[in-house]
């Protein structure tokens, strides 16, 4: 059920970048970015012979019927469009023979929280003041990490790093993890894929236009990687929010 236009932040800017990379030939990530309903997401497909690019491209079908008419996207139906996406990849993996597969991050604006969820390795980030992981991969190394197996810098040089434990398309009981940050006037959110993630400089994630650094991202990316396909979506939340802005009302309610 979606939610007044109202309740979205005025002025909210976002980019959306993707590419192939430098060996890949099929770009089978996705990107999703609809600031006027508040949802945005970055879609990473699995699967050979086109496999992943078609899973990849039922989770954008899926959220682009859910952003079709006015007003903000309820964080609920979200969900319920991403296990939508899940039964059809799935019904399309029957039908084709396949094993193909999505990570997902997605980010819904709602009431002044930035609503989150995912499965896989796909990431959000949350800059400004400071840099901060919004999520936790569902990955074999993570698992790896988590339990005091492996180091975090080893985990990003093990053999098996790509091997995620959860994703849209593998099983019907697809489980999707969710995470709540309250947002603060100037908040800039990155969401990405691992082709993306595998290769951020944290320090490259600044105050500047979104244009230029969407650019920065990507070409240090392909400059220091390039192995995989990589994709990106910033977010980018007003630093200064009028008095009846729904972000302003949340910070006074929580103050």
């Amino acid at each position: 059920m979606s939610t007044l236009a109202s309740d979205l932040p005025t002025g909210v800017r976002s980019v959306a970048r993707s590419h192939v990379g430098r060996v890949r030939t099929i770009n089978e990530d996705r990107v999703f970015d609809c600031p006027e309903r508040g949802l945005w997401a970055v879609v990473d497909g699995m699967g050979g012979h086109r496999g992943g690019d078609r899973a990849a491209q039922s989770v954008i079908d899926a959220l682009r019927e859910l952003a079709v008419g006015g007003g903000a996207v309820s964080p609920d139906a979200v969900i319920a469009a991403l296990l939508r996406a899940n039964a059809a990849i799935l019904g399309q993996n029957a039908a084709a023979g396949e094993q193909a597969g999505a990570t997902v991050i997605t980010l819904c604006l709602h009431q002044g929280r930035a609503h989150l969820a995912w499965a896989g390795d796909s990431r959000a980030y949350r800059f400004g003041a400071a840099v901060e992981q919004l999520t936790r991969d569902h990955s074999l190394v993570q698992e790896l990490v988590d339990a005091g197996l492996l180091t975090p810098a080893a985990a990003e040089r093990h053999p098996q790093a790509n091997v995620v434990t959860r994703a849209l398309g593998v099983d019907t009981a697809c489980e999707i993890e969710r995470h709540i940050v309250a947002c603060a006037p100037g908040d800039r959110f990155l969401l990405c894929s691992d082709g993306l993630s595998r290769s951020l400089d944290a320090a490259d994630l600044d105050a500047r236009a979104l244009e230029p650094l969407a650019a920065t991202l990507m070409a240090g990316a392909f400059d220091r990687d390039g192995s995989d396909n990589m994709s990106l979506v910033l977010i980018d939340i007003p630093a200064v929010p009028t008095a009846s802005d729904p972000l302003t009302a949340t910070r006074a309610q929580l103050s």
